[in-house]
């Protein structure tokens, strides 16, 4: 349940962002020819267990794909990736359902890439959530 509340507080912060088109992970999206968008992907890694006992840390990146037009430049690409940096900055948590998720580093933006008709751009946000196990 800890990756669902992890997605669920980092979603709503994305949400919060100033508008452009999410395509969001197993649910269904058509592009508009010549219309950016951002492709958002939750990619949890292994988890940290060297804590004893039952309490763990789950950790991650939140994979951005910024998809602009071909031919118009890449300022409006680097203009979102810098706002994404300064919505998910290092330091920044989000909480859902009683889980914090902390953003560990400064998000970093990738190198630009030609990905059939756009301009991408990747930005990858790295995070950590602190799991408490409840004992029945």
């Amino acid at each position: 349940m800890s990756i669902i509340k992890v997605r669920a507080a980092l979603e709503t912060a994305i949400s919060g962002m100033a508008s452009l088109a999410p395509a969001w992970e197993n649910v269904p999206y058509s592009p508009v020819p010549g219309t950016p968008y951002q492709k958002i992907n939750l990619l949890p890694a292994r988890p940290d267990n060297r804590e004893n006992g039952p309490n763990y840390t789950e950790q991650g990146l939140l994979q951005f794909s910024l998809m602009y037009p071909l031919e118009a430049g890449s300022s409006p690409a680097m203009t979102r990736a810098e706002l994404i940096r300064s919505t998910f900055y290092r330091g920044r948590s989000f909480t859902s359902g009683g889980v914090t998720t902390l953003i560990t580093d400064t998000p970093e933006i990738g190198p630009a890439m030609v990905d059939g008709d756009r301009f991408m751009v990747p930005v990858r946000v790295r995070w950590r959530a602190q799991v408490t196990v409840q004992s029945a």
